[in-house]
Order: C-alpha cells, then structure tokens, then sequence
C-alpha cells in the first residue's frame, strides 16, 4: 500500500511539474526560426537587434497570463512598441518604446499602454541600458521601468474603446515586437514566463474598475490627447507615493511643483538641488513654482533650468502705494476705486509677464471684491492687453481647475494668438483634479494636441 501511495506521488509532482510555467528565452528562439520577421532583424552577440522599421511576431504561440522580462536600449531615432495578446490582425494592447525626448508626440513615452495609459515621461535616455518588465494577470496589466511602477490598469469588463481602438483588448495571442523608428532597439534579455491562472482573481479585479464609458480621462488617451495634470502640489497629506498611486489609477500624468520663494517650503538653490535629487526616480515631470516678485534673484537660473519648466502667477505684487499685496488674502486688497484697482492688475500682470518663467498659471484671477462682476471688470480691451503680453512673451497659458479661470472667450482670444495651454489642478487638498473644467474648455475652445505646452524633460 506505501509503495503504490508513493508511486501516486510521485506520478502527481511529474504531472505538476511538466504544467508548470516555464521561462523562455525569447532570444534564442528568433534564432530556432520561430518568429515572423519582415525588415532588419538580427542576433549579434547575443543582443537582439531591431533596425529601421521592422516587425516580428511569435508564431505558434499563444499566452493569457505571463511575465514578461526585458533589458534594452535605444539608439538615436530607435522607437517601436511590445505587443500583446495579438495576432497578424494587430489586436491587443501595445506597450511603447521610445526615449525620444525631442518627439513631437511627447506624451507616448517608453512604458505606455498605448491610448490606454500614455505615459508624458521616460525614466531612461537613449543609448542607455534599461529594464522593462510586463505583467498581465487576468484583467490587470502592470509595466515596469527599472523596478518603478509606472502604469497598473484594470481593464472592465465593459471597457470604452474609440473606433480605431477596438481591437485594444485583453484577451490571449502571441507577442510582437516592431520597431516603427528610423534608429535601433537592442535587447540583451528577453524572457516570459506564464503565471498559472489559478491564482487570480478576475472577480475582485473587476469589483475594482471604474465606469470608462463615463470616464473623460481614457477618451482623451484613445483620442490621443496629452493627458497631463501640469500644476499638481504635495499638500494636505498627499505624499509622493499617494500621488503616484492616485496617477496611475485615474491615467493623469502629473506635473509636480514646490512652492519656491520667500516664506515658502524652498528658499535657496541648495533646497531645489535636494527637492531635485529625492524626485528624480519618481514618475512625475518636476515643475518649479516661481512665488513673489523677488524669485528671479532668490534663485540661479542654474537652479531653475534644473526643473522640467517654471510657472508663476500675477497673484502677488506691490500695489501702487507700496504696500504687498496677495490677492486671494481678502485683507491686503485695499480698494479706493475699483476701475483704477483694475487697471493696476492689467498692468502689472503684464510686468509678470516679462519674468523668465514658461507658464502663467492662476490667470486673469479676481479678488474676491471683484469676482462677482467678472465679465465687467475684464473688458475687451484688459484682455487684449494681457493677451497681448502673453503672446510677445512667449508663455503658455494655464487652464485652471481651482478657480476654473480663464473662461472661454479669452481661451479663444488666446488661442487665435497662437499661445499653448496647460491643464492644472492647483490642488489644496490631496485630491487631484479629474481636469472636469479643462476638458470642458478643450471641447468649447477646439484645443488639439498641437495646441498643447511641452515640458522641456530632463533626467
């Protein structure tokens, strides 16, 4: 009786390690002829080589749940994209390569899920060495760069898909890999393993997914919209890592930015080198809060290239008889005429205007003495003036969530002047935006993504 329970053992743990998952080497097997290949690819040295426009595709072969493992790099123009899950049909979802920081399309970076979760920045440069690992379990995928996190998406079960886009779904296929640049991909290590499908839980996955048919957020990724919240603060709580987790389940790519000036968090080089150095590794473009008038000699300009760009407002000035004025503290605006206290907000937002920063966030903002006869104090003419500044200036323009300003017909005046626009928060709260207000301006106003600010990335 032993030896035959014994023999059933032993029979069980063949049985179960013949079905479990293995790991392959995707290199060797381009070499054992068992991928589809049209344009230039070839093995040197053990490092697979993708050149100029090329596409491969795994024949025979099928994965539902795996793991994907990667080591790559990109030379100058390489560019092209990992699909799964896909056929010679080109369904499934494709996840980006591309460093390019110089690419007009910035907002597709390497680690995209394409026109599900475009990512506005890369961690790597090209020519440099990087990982990327690939995870689909069930109707989860997550991407990593270099062990960062940096998108993890739920699909529903009734997801929302453009037309162009409807093939773009979780299901089972085989992998690709296509290079649509005119330089090179080299991937020293390639390896997938699948993930037993026991394991997961489709249910409690599903009980976790948004309503994406009511969701503005995926639309502007299917449209292929930069999907960019470029004025986020860590406050009220809301730690770096809270952030990051809030981006990746809303898709809103984030834009962070310290308050910089006198009497705020950062007051010297010395803190925005520090700023700089415990921020880079996050996935977040950094962005510099210019406060007061006094920033351009507070800071070096060697401090301030250091961020991605700089945004300042016309919030805070001395007023015509001297005295410093904050215009949201209700206290510090003193008005004795409200047409001449107008006017000096004309003019000295248009003095702002000439301070080396790239965005004027918070624009045409009121005092609250005014607020309430908004369209009457911002005539035609005060805003042709400051439109005209902005322009000269050549200084993008925010659309801003907090205060839901500037309002349509100076987003079209500024339009017509050929100005870009950002989306921003301005959160107080560690609740980000769901840019509601910018999306519906961008929908008013006909913005397109030519119309849109590009971050000057650096790593």
């Amino acid at each position: 009786m032993k030896n035959i329970v014994l023999i059933v053992l032993i029979i069980g743990l063949l049985t179960t390690s013949c079905n479990s998952p293995k790991s392959k080497d995707l290199i060797k097997s381009i070499d054992n002829d068992e991928w589809l290949i049209v344009g230039n690819i070839d093995v040197k040295d053990e490092i697979l080589v993708l050149d100029g426009i090329t596409r491969s595709i795994m024949k025979d072969t099928s994965y539902k749940n795996f793991e994907l493992d990667m080591e790559l790099r990109t030379l100058s123009g390489g560019k092209g994209f990992v699909g799964i899950h896909t056929d010679n049909t080109g369904k499934g979802h494709r996840i980006l390569i591309n460093n390019d920081r110089d690419d007009m399309v910035w907002w597709r970076m390497t680690g995209s899920l394409a026109s599900v979760r475009n990512l506005t920045k890369s961690f790597v440069k090209d020519d440099e060495w990087f990982k990327m690992r690939i995870r689909v379990e069930g109707q989860r995928i997550t991407v990593k760069i270099n062990d960062e996190l940096v998108v993890d998406y739920i699909e529903p079960a009734n997801p929302y898909r453009s037309e162009i886009n409807h093939h773009t779904l979780i299901s089972e296929g085989t992998l690709s890999l296509v290079s649509t640049g005119n330089g090179s991909i080299e991937i020293s290590r390639m390896s997938i393993a699948p993930i037993n499908s026991r394991d997961i839980n489709m249910a409690d996955q599903l009980r976790t997914t948004e309503n994406e048919q009511e969701d503005n957020i995926i639309r502007l990724h299917q449209e292929d919209f930069p999907v960019l919240d470029y004025h986020v603060h860590l406050k009220g709580g809301l730690t770096k890592e809270a952030a990051a987790e809030q981006s990746r389940r809303t898709g809103i790519n984030y834009a962070v930015a310290p308050n910089c000036g006198i009497g705020f968090p950062i007051t010297n080089d010395e803190e925005i080198f520090a700023y700089l150095d415990s921020m880079r590794s996050q996935p977040y473009i950094l962005a510099m809060q210019a406060e007061g008038r006094e920033w351009v000699t507070t800071f070096s300009q060697k401090a301030r290239d250091e961020f991605d760009f700089v945004f300042s407002d016309a919030l805070t000035f001395d007023d015509h008889k001297g005295r410093r004025v904050h215009l949201w503290v209700n206290e510090e605006v003193i008005i004795d005429d409200e047409q001449q206290y107008m006017d000096m907000i004309v003019d000295r937002t248009c003095d702002v205007l000439q301070e080396p920063f790239d965005v004027f966030v918070n624009p045409f903002f009121l005092p609250e003495a005014l607020s309430d006869r908004y369209d009457q104090f911002w005539t035609e003419a005060r805003m042709h003036k400051v439109i005209d500044a902005l322009s000269k200036s050549g200084k993008a323009l925010e659309v801003n969530e907090l205060y839901q300003i500037p309002n349509k017909t100076m987003i079209l005046m500024a339009k017509k002047e050929g100005v870009k626009f950002t989306f921003g928060s301005n959160n107080i709260t560690p609740e980000v935006s769901d840019l509601s207000y910018s999306i519906r301006m961008m929908k008013e106003c006909g913005l397109t993504q030519t119309d849109m600010y590009k971050p000057k990335i650096k790593l």
